[in-house]
């Protein structure tokens, strides 16, 4: 007998890429702590090389680390780092270095959750099921959102961008769909949220113009930024308007420039009193 297959499995729809997560730092040395010697990443080396800001890749994606306030995203992001003996260590050498900040970490059943100095969470996980291919990479976003508006914000990106979503009803979440092995959450928190500060993500969609329509006709497109990217931070019920929450996306075509630039991922067990010839680069 011939074997069937799901093939709606396969679709990812049009955000074909969750490309960076961007806060701003008040101190790009404790930073370089968190991010380059205790998680393990890497910054990037070709672009923002200066004091003021740092673009750290992870996988195929990145933080942007401009210096200014601390912005705390209102929720977590999901890494999945491969090894997680060696993350514990790391991050237990930057203890001293990072004391008198927020940095914190513990281990849970499944991850391992860091906290940056300034309060941003980062949960880190294992590759496997539910991460795609990748070994190492910026699996996803969750966003805290109020009660009753996993729903709404489902609507708004299947309607306004394309993606793929469910709602699940287990402690209500909205899950998108934002590239292989990537998606966006918001999950629904009794928990007051605090005031947003401005940090944003970045993403790659396939289809520009349409997004575009949608959300010029609503009045909700907040920058024009050029020919390959444009700006919104309202999350709105299609059918009524209604805000339901805010976060800044920058929405970049697949023509831009930087759609798919490859980015360098070091090995961070190397090290210059245990040095491997051959090995410096990270090897999925």
């Amino acid at each position: 007998m011939q074997q069937s297959y799901d093939r709606a499995a396969e679709n990812i729809g049009n955000i074909v890429a969750l490309e960076h997560v961007n806060v701003t730092v008040p101190d790009q040395g404790h930073a370089t702590l968190f991010y380059v010697t205790g998680l393990g990443l890497t910054r990037d080396p070709f672009l923002m090389t200066g004091t003021d800001n740092m673009w750290v890749n992870v996988g195929r994606s990145q933080f942007h680390l401009p210096t200014g306030a601390p912005q705390v995203l209102r929720g977590h992001v999901g890494l999945v780092l491969p090894d997680r003996a060696a993350l514990l260590g790391r991050l237990a050498a930057v203890r001293k270095q990072l004391g008198g900040t927020r940095f914190e970490f513990h281990e849970r059943d499944g991850f391992v959750e860091a906290t940056c100095p300034w309060g941003n969470r980062i949960r880190c996980h294992a590759p496997g099921r539910g991460f795609g291919p990748s070994s190492l990479g910026m699996a996803y976003v969750e966003f805290d959102v109020p009660p009753g508006s996993a729903d709404g914000i489902a609507r708004f990106y299947r309607d306004a961008m394309g993606a793929p979503t469910t709602v699940a009803t287990d402690g209500p979440h909205a899950r998108v769909s934002a590239g292989v092995g990537q998606f966006l959450a918001f999950r629904e928190t009794d928990r007051p949220l605090p005031p947003y500060d401005n940090h944003h993500i970045q993403i790659y969609i396939a289809d520009f113009s349409a997004p575009y329509r949608f959300l010029l006709e609503r009045k909700l497109v907040t920058e024009e930024s050029d020919q390959h990217q444009y700006r919104f931070r309202d999350i709105v019920d299609p059918d009524s308007g209604k805000r339901l929450f805010e976060i800044e996306h920058e929405v970049r075509s697949m023509t831009h420039p930087l759609f798919m630039r490859p980015l360098l991922n070091r090995n961070p067990a190397q090290s210059n009193m245990h040095y491997v010839a051959g090995r410096d680069g990270f090897v999925p």
